[in-house]
């Protein structure tokens, strides 16, 4: 390792995190052997085919964020559908959502009147660029989920819905704690996705994140992709900067709102003891309307 975390000295919007760019490389036609050969660092079965469903994109989903997602979606060994995500910016009640994009990939994987007994296991992974609040203590940044008895977890109730969870930041701060990671090919492509300038010759032995990193040099070669891919970015960090802004404002009224309760309960106590109401006033800020009142 050429050092601890990741470095930016490649532009980020030109990283695969851009869910442009990621959806270009690992949902194109063509490209299936690079997307089954991530899937498997992921996933604790052998993948042995995938075949990519339904992954175009027109330039307006990208300019207008008309799908709000640039997923992938694919079959695997011919019978299990999977959704690969690639999510930059945080986004509020993001456990609740992956749920709900298994369980419309889940029940759209029959048909009207098919016994339930024909329903596959459906597979959806979500590849953040950010820590997720609930898991912060779990030393883990990569996590598998699945429906389990609360007192005996050995017990599976279905093996049909998985979730996995991958946490780029967290990786990184692992790394910088020095903890022993197993899986080294799952490292080898969260580098090349977060920052394909960190790959290493021992990295590039892997032949398909090789052809990854020859694939994202064409891609970024055509006007066109870069145009797209700068236009996602804009997108997304705009999305980013509003969400920052939003918790900056609510932190703020959330700090006037409780100077405000405080100095009601100081006035309270105040006139308690019976003081007098200049005195409240200077000492709490309130208003003399705003003291009658309480």
């Amino acid at each position: 390792m050429k050092g601890v975390g990741f470095i930016d000295d490649f532009l980020p919007k030109y990283n695969p995190t851009n869910d442009y760019i990621f959806k270009r490389l690992f949902g194109h036609p063509g490209n299936e052997d690079i997307t089954l050969n991530l899937i498997n660092s992921i996933l604790d079965n052998k993948i042995y085919s995938l075949s990519l469903d339904n992954n175009t994109f027109l330039e307006k989903d990208v300019i207008g964020d008309k799908v709000g997602i640039l997923d992938i979606r694919a079959t695997l060994n011919n019978k299990f559908p999977c959704d690969i995500e690639m999510q930059v910016t945080r986004a509020d009640n993001i456990e609740e959502r992956i749920l709900f994009y298994w369980s419309k990939l889940y029940a759209s994987s029959i048909s009207s009147g098919d016994a339930y007994s024909q329903l596959p296991k459906t597979i959806v992974i979500l590849i953040a660029d950010f820590e997720i609040d609930k898991l912060n203590s779990l030393p883990l940044f990569h996590t598998k989920w699945q429906i389990r008895e609360a007192e005996f977890p050995k017990f599976v109730l279905t093996e049909r819905l998985e979730l996995h969870i991958i946490e780029i930041p967290k990786l990184e701060r692992l790394m910088k704690e020095n903890v022993a990671i197993l899986n080294k090919d799952l490292v080898s492509w969260i580098k090349f996705i977060k920052n394909p300038k960190l790959l290493e010759v021992s990295d590039m032995e892997n032949k398909e994140i090789k052809k990854a990193n020859e694939e994202l040099d064409k891609i970024l070669s055509d006007e066109k992709e870069r145009y797209l891919a700068d236009l996602r970015f804009k997108d997304l960090s705009d999305r980013a900067t509003m969400i920052e802004t939003g918790i900056r404002e609510g932190k703020k009224e959330g700090k006037k709102e409780g100077a405000k309760l405080k100095a009601i309960e100081i006035a309270k106590n105040m006139l308690k003891d019976k003081k007098d109401l200049d005195e409240i006033m200077k000492y709490t800020g309130l208003t003399a309307d705003e003291i009658k009142k309480l």
